[in-house]
């Protein structure tokens, strides 16, 4: 009975607070229709709809970031990129937008025609999000620090946002671009490590330094297909399924326990290799030596780095903001030596390589350093190496038959190509592949082709990957590749 009572009385005291809770939560909808009322930015500010179905809505014209500058202070524009970092001061909210590898500040400031509401909405955009801002262009004297366009800032007179993100973020933008030192002028070392990165790859990618990276990359493949277009090739497209294996393996992932262990033990796990990597490969027809062809693939490279320099250094110079790194160098021609040349070298400098062994990757390193010092070029190439290294259908050395017509080139001590004449009479391709214990009957329409006349020939395999973490002076090929795929990684 007590119980009951009790239970009695607690009844209207709690009714009571249901009703003054009911009643705190109308108060800001309350409060808002009010502030929208006497605001005078109402109808400049808020979200837009998922969906726009009105084809007559007005149409705006944006102006690119990298476009702002002093030639347009004074104009209006509007301008749809990322909100990048909002910090509210007093009336004011400082905006830093970021379009792809440019940022500008943009200021929202209590005015005759902006409110203190719409100040108040501008700092409460979630990081990242997608916004649309009108503002007029206004040159900044003393320069704007932290931004790529220094000379000008925006002060918003509308701001919209088009598609929001969520407030808590995986990792910060501004955190991701902190450059590669071991702390920064504050005494912090606050880092995002590699896995960090690569697991939120999606967000790592819109840092200016990964936006710089693979506009470089798009280059490296512009001028590879500009060039060789120039002297008479034609781009052709192979299947990369073939039955039996080559130099390399193309394997489906059909269980994670047995088919992705098989994998993780034969490909490396290291900075520079990938389990899935994009090859600009090459082969010519040549006339009278391989030479022809090896001076070819070295003649590219050169023209490649020269249109790298002149065209792609103002990305070259925002990966080097983060990541430091000597500026590239080669020479044209390019050097080339012989791979005696290079054993010498080595044995010189402590390292013994036997005359049939290949280069291992510490040596080749220090190859790099050494010839470096002595040519002052990254880029060579090293001929004449050990038949028994290469691939069985690489050419012997006709005078030497321990020895191949083969080449491999080098960035920063580095192999970016193997590549070598090819063997194009089908006799001496069943020999050699015997030789490596290959069934014949497995690569017999290979050698069917050589059999109906073939030009002497040769060629070689890029690694694009490599060659930009390389040129750029970069210390893990996952920073240039865009989702990379290791013996440790299938996502994202």
């Amino acid at each position: 009975m007590q119980k009951a009572k009790r239970h009695k009385r607690k009844r209207p005291k709690k009714a009571e607070k249901a009703a003054k809770k009911a009643e705190h939560r109308s108060l800001p909808a309350q409060n808002e229709l009010v502030s929208q009322e006497d605001d005078v930015s109402a109808g400049k500010y808020g979200n837009l709809p998922l969906i726009r179905s009105d084809p007559s809505a007005i149409r705006r014209h944006f102006t690119y970031l990298k476009e702002l500058d002093k030639s347009v202070a004074n104009k209006t524009v509007w301008v749809r990129a990322r909100l990048h970092t909002a910090r509210a001061r007093g009336k004011q909210c400082f905006v830093v937008l970021r379009q792809r590898e440019f940022t500008v500040q943009v200021l929202v400031n209590v005015s005759d025609s902006v409110s203190k509401s719409m100040v108040k909405f501008s700092s409460n955009i979630t990081k990242e999000s997608i916004v649309d801002i009108e503002a007029r262009v206004v040159e900044v004297p003393s320069g704007v620090a932290g931004c790529s366009q220094q000379e000008v800032e925006l002060v918003a007179s509308q701001i919209w946002v088009v598609s929001a993100s969520v407030p808590q973020l995986p990792l910060q933008i501004e955190d991701a671009c902190r450059p590669d030192k071991p702390e920064d002028e504050e005494g912090l070392n606050i880092r995002v490590n590699q896995d960090t990165r690569l697991d939120n790859r999606v967000l790592d990618l819109r840092t200016p330094t990964s936006q710089a990276i693979f506009r470089l990359e798009a280059g490296v493949c512009r001028l590879f297909r500009e060039i060789l277009t120039n002297r008479g090739f034609v781009e052709i497209h192979t299947p990369k399924i073939i039955p039996a294996a080559s130099e390399g393996e193309l394997m489906y992932l059909l269980s994670v326990t047995s088919k992705a262990q098989f994998l993780e033990q034969r490909t490396p796990n290291t900075h520079r290799h990938l389990t899935e990597f994009t090859g600009l490969d090459l082969e010519m027809a040549f006339q009278y030596h391989y030479h022809e062809v090896m001076l070819t693939i070295g003649d590219l490279f050169t023209e490649m780095f020269k249109g790298l320099r002149d065209q792609y250094h103002t990305e070259t110079a925002i990966v080097g903001q983060q990541f430091p790194a000597e500026p590239f160098t080669f020479l044209e021609p390019p050097l080339v030596l012989q791979y005696p040349q290079a054993r010498k070298m080595l044995a010189e400098a402590g390292v013994e390589i036997g005359e049939e062994e290949d280069l291992s990757t510490p040596a080749e390193k220090l190859l790099g350093r050494l010839i470096k010092a002595k040519y002052d070029t990254d880029f060579y190439i090293l001929d004449k190496y050990p038949l028994a290294v290469r691939p069985f259908y690489t050419m012997p050395d006709p005078q030497n038959s321990r020895i191949s017509n083969s080449y491999d080139m080098f960035m920063r001590g580095e192999e970016i190509l193997s590549g070598a004449q090819r063997i194009h009479d089908p006799e001496l391709l069943t020999e050699r592949a015997k030789f490596h214990n290959i069934d014949i009957t497995k690569i017999a329409s290979y050698i069917d082709a050589f059999k109906y006349g073939c030009p002497p020939h040769a060629g070689g395999g890029i690694g694009l990957e490599r060659v930009v973490m390389l040129y750029l002076g970069l210390d893990n090929v996952r920073k240039t590749s865009m989702f990379p795929r290791d013996p440790k990684r299938v996502t994202p």
